[in-house]
């Protein structure tokens, strides 16, 4: 399933007009965000070069002692740290050997000034996951906590789907504007499954 959703969406990609399509592709080091990464770049037009580039600051938020455990897992198993985090609020609030949402957020404004820095005027798709996805919504946007939760709480993140900004210019001013967000019509029109990974390994909302 998931390498069908890739392939289409690979095959969405290619389908650009060329000054729409990618100059370089960034993606988390995870093994299907490089795959799907690999199969975006291989649908190109033989001769349109876009590297793929592997960042570490890029993969999913870290977990730590929560991994793989949901909501009713935690509770069993960790309830001084379930009363934690329902206090404190899963924006703050960090697992051991794990991160929370600020702890990604940081990560993610390094990334943004690698991006403009060494990518500036390029088309730079991002390969990555649920948290980095809305987290980036968070920086770039410019939101509040409250306002990313409640994007979050409305739904989860399909995989597969396009999230895309363009750049706005008012005056000598220049900034990015969100165009879509969680698009899946190319997964439709091509009849490939919509799914997603959501919080999972902490589905508490």
């Amino acid at each position: 399933m998931g390498q069908r959703q890739a392939a289409t969406l690979a095959h969405w990609f290619g389908s650009l007009a060329e000054a729409d399509r990618p100059e370089i592709i960034l993606s988390s080091p995870y093994l299907r965000a490089r795959r799907t990464a690999e199969a975006v770049r291989t649908a190109l037009n033989p001769g349109y070069e876009a590297d793929v580039v592997a960042d570490e600051r890029l993969r999913e938020r870290e977990f730590g002692i929560f991994d793989r455990l949901t909501s009713f897992g935690i509770r069993q198993r960790h309830p001084e740290l379930a009363a934690a985090r329902q206090m404190m609020g899963k924006f703050y609030f960090r697992p051991p050997g794990g991160e929370s949402w600020c702890d990604v957020i940081l990560r993610l404004r390094s990334v943004l000034d690698t991006v403009s820095l060494h990518y500036s005027g390029k088309r730079v798709p991002i390969v990555s996951h649920q948290v980095v996805v809305l987290c980036f919504r968070y920086l770039i946007e410019r939101l509040d906590e409250a306002s990313i939760l409640s994007i979050d709480a409305a739904g989860d993140v399909a995989n597969c789907s396009v999230t895309k900004y363009g750049l706005e210019q008012s005056g000598a001013v220049a900034a990015l504007k969100l165009e879509r967000y969680n698009l899946v019509a190319p997964l439709e029109q091509a009849g490939a499954p919509v799914t997603s990974a959501p919080d999972a390994k902490v589905a508490a909302r």
